[in-house]
């Protein structure tokens, strides 16, 4: 159809655009070897007067992988000490529970078992069978008091024991000091009365109202534990100054037959010695079951209530009311007649 379209009268090299005399000339003006150029062919590029040459593209196999823009953080040791440190705590607390459990069907157990056999009995102090007098109290921190405070009870029935060894070791200093000076056997006498007094009525005035306000959670034996063993602790204090005359080989009596004799001075100030840790460690004790008490929720209100309640289920006191009554009755019939 181009061929009946045309002009066969045109000039034939009219319509042909690479013969304008513009492009014929950079046609001219050309480096050589640039007619030879095909960017459409494989071959890299050569040297001035041949072709270039392409390679071919490289086809890669692997798969893609992504690279996370920002690097995981590195397994530090303060975390590892802090997980080891978690786990330990967690086999601890599970230890503690096992040994609560344990403890609380132990004492379930013993609970049956003094059921079965008919009550409790006194067991305390631990006397022989054929001894005369018999034992007054009933004794066992693993079955009456709880777990959380057995460990507070122990302590302070070892530190009764310890205020009986130290009367003891009073007495006994006293009678060496008597001994050298004939003069001190008011002193001796004093240390013996002490001895027979202050130990059963530590026991019975301030450690069995503690060991009665743990078992039972009672406020009422919390206050009279507070009250007797502060003026327990004034006591002890002046025992560890030990003036002259009052029984006791404080620091001021060791000091004084220290001059009499060398070895009983001695012994008066260990025994000195004594007292003075005997009251640090009662101030000690104060605070520690003071704290605990604050965490049992006792007060000076339950404190009271319990007393009324103790007071009115006394038979005594309810014997007394019952006669006063009925004596106030026959003296308001009297007056009606």
């Amino acid at each position: 159809m181009s061929d009946f379209d045309s002009n066969p009268f045109a000039d034939p090299d009219f319509s042909n655009p690479f013969q304008d005399p513009s492009v014929t000339q950079v046609r001219q003006a050309a480096p050589p070897g640039l007619e030879e150029y095909n960017p459409f062919t494989d071959a890299k590029p050569a040297p001035a007067g041949m072709a270039p040459k392409t390679a071919a593209p490289t086809m890669n196999t692997q798969p893609a992988i992504m690279k996370p823009t920002e690097e995981p953080p590195a397994y530090s040791q303060p975390q590892a000490q802090e997980q080891t440190r978690a786990a330990a705590e967690l086999l601890k607390r599970q230890e503690e529970l096992e040994r609560k459990a344990a403890e609380l069907d132990r004492r379930e157990r013993e609970m049956q078992s003094l059921s079965a056999s008919g009550g409790r009995k006194n067991n305390w102090p631990p006397l022989p069978e054929k001894f005369p007098v018999g034992p007054c109290f009933y004794h066992d921190i693993t079955v009456d008091i709880p777990v959380e405070f057995q460990k507070t009870v122990k302590i302070m029935y070892y530190l009764w024991m310890f205020h009986t060894g130290t009367l003891l070791a009073n007495m006994v200093g006293c009678l060496a000091w008597f001994c050298v000076d004939a003069g001190r056997g008011v002193d001796f006498g004093l240390s013996i009365l002490w001895f027979m007094l202050f130990t059963p009525c530590s026991f019975v005035c301030w450690y069995r109202p503690l060991y009665g306000a743990f078992r039972s959670d009672s406020s009422f034996r919390f206050f009279v534990f507070f009250f007797v063993y502060i003026c327990q602790f004034g006591i002890y204090v002046l025992q560890c100054i030990g003036i002259t005359g009052w029984g006791a080989c404080g620091w001021i009596s060791a000091l004084t037959g220290l001059n009499r004799s060398i070895p009983v001075g001695i012994i008066m100030i260990l025994i000195a010695a004594l007292f003075t840790a005997l009251a640090v460690m009662s101030l000690i004790m104060f605070k520690k079951v003071h704290a605990m008490y604050r965490t049992t929720g006792a007060s000076f209100e339950k404190a009271q209530q319990e007393f009324a309640t103790g007071v009115m289920s006394n038979k005594t006191v309810q014997t007394a009311a019952a006669n006063a009554a009925s004596r106030a009755a026959q003296g308001t019939f009297k007056e009606q007649i």
